[in-house]
């Protein structure tokens, strides 16, 4: 079911952003992270809060959990050591009335305020926690080279319509909703340690044999870090962006970093500004081929060159689809997966040293997307192509890559053909502009469109699975 998302912008408090204080500590011998979350939570709904409720996306890789993080097929590619476990325990939180772990699959921390909180008024409170790392080559895990870190945090669940929303760890898709808020974070690790992250380093030292770094970043739907003691950076500037590609096992980083710098400058070009002052592109443990979070992007460390090259500009991508204009992932993720796809495809159509096509990539994107469907028709009988649709109701990997990114990029060259060049990006680079810092409904996509002939009905025979490919 579809939901409103509300955001600051929807009562008029645009630059009024909530804040995290973040303290992390990470220790090698237990493969824990050990920290707390000050959390100046700031009212932008038009509701009285007597709750807070936040995801605990670490909690998915406990033993015993209802939703596997990983499925069958990529069981193997990701525990490298065998089947490994993890959670996210919480010790306390300080300034409520009470707490409670629970949720579909113990995913949900709500914590109860001590009196409520009224639209524009800001409430602080502290989450003490500790995240048990499973050795896994996932998001939130200790790989064989690197630590993982993404959503390493209780993060506060998205408000809508319908109250906060909460987020079930499915293995297919990314089952993350969150609003934008300003962060400083500080990690405590071992000092050989070189950490990549989501933010600007603005103190580091060193003392009875521990490091501690600091970073900011704002405006940012979330926070990652990935450790490792084997890292080796490049570095560049993007029209004022600090780009560091942090490698293990590239022979050619020049190659990665000039893909990085180059698709940056193009996609600010092309949609809008980038907002950040840094960028993280990290080579990392991964079963996947890559993974975005707002100033940092993971790379597979297993691809070979032109996989690589491609991952980061479409993990670039999602700078600007994802971190910036952010969606309701868990319902429509084609939104942000079939758009970072076409922007890929507008890179590299722009740029053909890279040796990738518009033709090429439409092509293959087609071929896959009929090959499976026919053999899933086949087996099943029939073939839900809707692409507006729930995270859970995807039954493999497969299926949910074919619908949203492959798709979701023959929808988005379909719209292209019915509006002219000038007119769709020009559509794209408005919806940047008006979404930036939101997390914009899938109707305000198909607004933008409003006035092209045939747009309507493009949309509805492809989100609904009308349209034979």
């Amino acid at each position: 079911m579809a939901v409103t998302v509300c955001v600051s912008a929807c009562n008029g408090n645009e630059n009024k952003l909530s804040r995290y204080e973040i303290y992390a500590s990470y220790d090698e011998s237990a493969g824990t992270v050990t920290g707390s979350v000050k959390l100046d939570f700031y009212n932008d709904t038009d509701n009285e809060l007597s709750d807070l409720k936040f995801n605990l996306y670490g909690n998915a890789f406990r033993e015993g959990a209802k939703f596997k993080p990983v499925s069958d097929t990529y069981k193997t590619r990701a525990y490298y050591a065998g089947e490994s476990y993890g959670k996210m325990e919480i010790s306390g939180v300080e300034n409520c009335a009470g707490w409670n772990v629970g949720g579909e699959d113990e995913n949900t921390l709500t914590v109860n305020l001590l009196t409520p909180i009224y639209p524009e008024e800001t409430v602080t409170v502290t989450i003490n926690y500790t995240l048990t790392l499973a050795k896994v080559n996932h998001r939130t895990g200790i790989t064989a080279r690197t630590v993982n870190l993404g959503n390493f945090y209780p993060i506060l669940c998205a408000y809508t319509s319908e109250g906060f929303l909460e987020c079930p760890y499915y293995y297919c898709g990314d089952p993350f909703v969150s609003e934008c808020a300003n962060y400083s974070v500080t990690i405590d690790l071992p000092p050989e340690y070189i950490a990549a992250s989501s933010g600007k380093l603005v103190s580091e030292s060193e003392t009875d044999g521990r490091k501690k770094c600091t970073y900011t970043l704002e405006n940012a739907r979330d926070f990652a870090f990935v450790l490792s003691k084997d890292f080796k950076v490049v570095s560049d500037d993007a029209d004022g962006v600090s780009v560091n590609y942090y490698y293990i096992n590239d022979e050619n980083p020049q190659t990665g970093l000039g893909a990085a710098t180059e698709s940056i400058k193009y996609f600010s070009q092309t949609f809008g500004k980038y907002s950040y002052p840094t960028l993280s592109v990290v080579q990392t443990g991964f079963c996947y081929g890559g993974m975005e979070y707002p100033a940092l992007t993971m790379i597979a460390d297993g691809l070979d060159s032109d996989n690589t090259v491609y991952t980061i500009v479409h993990e670039n991508a999602h700078q600007w689809w994802y971190a910036m204009v952010g969606s309701n992932q868990t319902t429509d993720a084609w939104q942000d997966e079939g758009l970072t796809e076409y922007s890929t495809l507008a890179f590299f159509e722009t740029h053909a040293a890279y040796g990738f096509t518009r033709k090429g990539i439409i092509n293959s994107a087609t071929n896959y997307y009929r090959a499976f469907f026919n053999v899933f028709s086949q087996l099943n009988g029939t073939a839900d192509t809707r692409m507006h649709r729930d995270l859970s109701e995807y039954t493999s990997e497969l299926e949910y890559n074919n619908v949203t990114y492959n798709k979701g990029l023959l929808l988005f060259d379909t719209l292209r053909n019915a509006a002219g060049d000038d007119k769709f990006f020009g559509i794209l680079k408005k919806y940047f502009e008006s979404n930036r810092g939101k997390i914009a409904g899938y109707e305000s996509l198909i607004a933008g469109f409003e006035g092209v002939a045939g747009a309507e009905n493009i949309f509805d025979s492809f989100l609904e699975g009308k349209i034979l490919i």
